[in-house]
């Protein structure tokens, strides 16, 4: 919790006790439904939490935003970024079904109204988003065909509407291949820990 004040001091009491409660809720569930590798739970706070929040460093998402969080495993990026963005709509969609019912389950604990967890495949999906966030699910150009008409010609942000991947490594090849105009955001620029030395957010206007 710690880490999460250190990067983003300016919290309100209620993102603070939401923050300060995720880790304790994560270690129950994950006992139950194992939906973080057991040696990534000891480090949520850095390599799921601070790591989802990457996302809150490139973009603070403005009132009204619609949010999908395709492939949300067990709730990142999704869940930390509607802690942090209250007024914004966040629609976390994975097609299984036990990683959505602790999705669902840790929402409703921390009272976050402004999520909805559904069990989905993306490509089924017919409404539209500002914006897409996922993390790592697949290579991004197999990513940007399911997604590219769920975005909203609607943008009012300085980014234009589109995509917010977490992703790691050299990603020169694979965003070649995807065909795709894009921009990298360097997680080492805004976050000291070794872990994220070679993560990113890529950035991929639709």
């Amino acid at each position: 919790m710690e880490l999460i004040q250190k990067y983003f001091p300016d919290l309100t009491d209620q993102q603070k006790d939401q923050f300060e409660r995720m880790g304790a809720l994560y270690q129950d569930w994950n006992a139950k439904v194992n939906v973080i590798s057991r040696q990534d739970i000891d480090t949520l706070y850095e390599r799921h939490v601070l790591h989802s929040l990457g996302i809150a460093k490139v973009m603070a998402f403005k009132p009204g935003t619609a949010v999908l969080d395709v492939g949300t495993g067990g709730g990142f990026p999704g869940i930390p970024l509607a802690v942090m963005n209250p007024d914004s709509q966040f629609h976390l969609v994975d097609s299984i079904g036990k990683k959505i019912r602790v999705v669902q389950a840790i929402a409703e604990e921390l009272g976050l109204t402004n999520v909805h967890a559904e069990q989905i495949r993306a490509e089924k999906l017919t409404d539209t988003y500002e914006f897409v966030v996922s993390r790592a699910v697949t290579r991004m150009g197999p990513f940007v065909g399911w997604v590219r008409n769920k975005i909203s010609r609607n943008s009012f942000h300085e980014l234009r509407n589109g995509i917010l991947y977490l992703k790691g490594g050299d990603l020169t090849e694979e965003i070649a291949e995807a065909g795709v105009k894009s921009k990298i955001f360097e997680l080492s620029n805004y976050f000291e820990e070794d872990f994220f030395e070679t993560k990113k957010v890529v950035y991929v206007p639709l």
